[in-house]
């Protein structure tokens, strides 16, 4: 199974997320990826907060770089899962109909996952904390199918 996860500008949320799925999920079996919907970092390494947090969980994210999400990514990948919607909003204005309208959902059902790009770094260990909350449940919906 091919996942994407997207955030605004894939330096923060989304790189975590993508680093926090692959450590929950065989590698052999699935790919993972993350990408922004928006072009402001295209290139950029993860924002060094995220970088540390991560580390610090033991998940090594630095060789990631941002890119943005296109309409191409329906067509690669078999689910989307966006941070907030306003993301969703913005990838699902993207979809050419409703199978890959199907295939984006919020990573967290019941809230957003905020962007901690303007807070301090405690704000990022809470962001970490809640997309690896989630991605554990996602993790286990893909093994038991």
């Amino acid at each position: 199974m091919k996942i994407l996860m997207v955030c605004l500008g894939n330096i923060c949320r989304s790189p975590l997320a993508e680093g926090i799925l692959q450590a929950k999920l065989d590698i052999r079996k699935h790919q993972v990826d993350s990408a922004g919907t928006a072009a402001y970092h295209v290139g950029n390494p993860p924002d060094p907060r995220s970088i540390a947090v991560a580390y610090k969980h033991g998940i090594d994210i630095h060789a990631q770089k941002a890119r943005q999400f296109t309409s191409n990514d329906f067509e690669y990948f078999d689910r989307i899962y966006v941070m907030d919607r306003s993301n969703y909003q913005n990838v699902i204005r993207l979809a050419a109909n409703d199978q890959q309208k199907q295939k984006v959902a919020l990573l967290r059902i019941s809230e957003e996952v905020p962007d901690p790009y303007y807070g301090g770094d405690d704000g990022f260990e809470k962001v970490f904390q809640m997309i690896d909350q989630a991605c554990s449940i996602v993790a286990n919906q893909i093994q038991d199918e």
